[in-house]
């Protein structure tokens, strides 16, 4: 007789591991890019997953076979409403590593936050974080963004951290001391034509099999009474089951990063050159109102959930085109 012949996993199939569901809806950013020049800036902002449509436009990436052809592409519409910066929170970094030195409050905060915690903040905390900044190694802004400005009926806000980059410590201090208790929209943040990185939970599956979740290959006719099981769980000693061994279990709701995503348009639906809506509004969304970027490509996520775009951290170009849009078909 000869050897069986055991189902192995595709090669590639153990980038992500572990492959479990995430501890939250919000996506975590653990990275920030290094911004260079003397004027401080936000690295980040948010929104919420409404839909795609179909982009025609002129390709106008150098060396390509398509250079100056017409391309029809998949967007992705994200709404963005404003975020309101409601904090700084100064980090320093000792031997033990980086801990969170102070937290300072806007005075006058939405309606919505004290859902999640109650904020006090005065003029002695702010002058006692101005002092202390000479042990100061990182600002961070606190950012907000309401759901219901989106069109969703969730009350609940989404609470996160944006790095501030670019000059000294004061400067970026100064920069979002300023901020403090305003709003801020995704123009203030990034460009038409730039590149992002996008960071958002996955899709959940539930439970699924090795065959859909690793991609190992079927068993052939009659080799086993099983097909969609693995051949085998590794040798008899040592008694133990490796964790590359390819197993059934959670598929999707994984918290994903994609890079260099290009934003194609970016506008309001009260004054953008083109429609945006179909008719009835997007399916498991409604209607797109307000500020709202089209995004070329898929991105992680399903509809309506929380998506964090960042500056990116890979391929970093200086020289940012707008983008030649001719129509979109939704």
């Amino acid at each position: 007789m000869g050897h069986r012949k055991h189902s192995q996993p595709r090669r590639g199939s153990l980038a992500y591991l572990p492959r479990g569901r995430a501890k939250s809806m919000e996506a975590r950013i653990r990275t920030w890019p290094q911004e260079e020049g003397d004027q401080p800036k936000l690295l980040a902002h948010a929104g919420f997953k409404a839909g795609c449509i179909r982009i025609a436009s002129i390709d106008d990436r150098d060396k390509t076979p398509n250079f100056g052809k017409q391309l029809v592409s998949l967007g992705t519409v994200v709404v963005t409403p404003p975020i309101v910066i409601i904090g700084i929170r100064g980090y320093s970094k000792d031997r033990y590593g980086i801990d969170s030195s102070f937290d300072v409050y806007a005075k006058d905060l939405p309606k919505e936050l004290p859902r999640l915690f109650t904020a006090k903040s005065d003029e002695k905390s702010l002058e006692r974080a101005e002092k202390s900044l000479g042990r100061i190694n990182d600002i961070f802004a606190i950012a907000a963004i309401l759901p219901g400005q989106a069109g969703i009926d969730q009350k609940k806000p989404y609470v996160f951290e944006i790095a501030v980059k670019g000059g000294d410590i004061q400067k970026q201090f100064a920069f979002v001391k300023d901020l403090l208790g305003k709003e801020v929209k995704v123009d203030q943040v990034f460009q038409k034509g730039a590149d992002v990185d996008v960071a958002a939970i996955t899709k959940g599956k539930g439970i699924e099999g090795p065959i859909t979740r690793w991609g190992v290959k079927k068993k052939q006719h009659k080799s086993r009474k099983s097909v969609r099981a693995l051949g085998t769980l590794g040798p008899i000693s040592p008694a133990t089951i490796m964790y590359t061994v390819p197993r059934a279990g959670q598929r999707g709701f994984h918290q994903r990063t994609q890079y260099n995503n290009r934003i194609m348009i970016m506008s309001n639906t009260q004054n953008s050159e083109f429609k945006i809506n179909p008719a009835g509004g997007f399916k498991h969304f409604g209607l797109v109102e307000g500020d709202f970027v089209v995004i070329r490509g898929s991105i992680p996520g399903t509809y309506r959930r929380l998506v964090k775009l960042r500056s990116p951290m890979r391929h970093r170009t200086s020289k940012i085109t707008q983008p030649k849009v001719l129509e979109i078909m939704i």
